[in-house]
């Protein structure tokens, strides 16, 4: 009976750290690209939302006009 309670253990996410690191490792891949994608997908929705209409001096335009 001593021996079904250690194979119990084994498998516990505490006593076996090789399974538990590569568990954490795809954790953190996984907690990494949702916050990559969900960046990249507030971004491209609010793409230059509020365009400002921005005054240009007549001087510094590709084809300046001169007074």
């Amino acid at each position: 009976m001593s021996h079904e309670t250690h194979d119990s253990q084994e498998k516990d996410f505490t006593r076996n750290w090789v399974n538990s690191s590569r568990f954490l490792f795809y954790l953190q891949v996984f907690c990494i690209l949702a916050f990559v994608l969900g960046g990249c997908y507030r971004l491209y929705h609010q793409h230059y939302a509020g365009k400002p209409d921005v005054e240009v001096q007549s001087s510094s335009k590709y084809k300046p006009e001169y007074k």
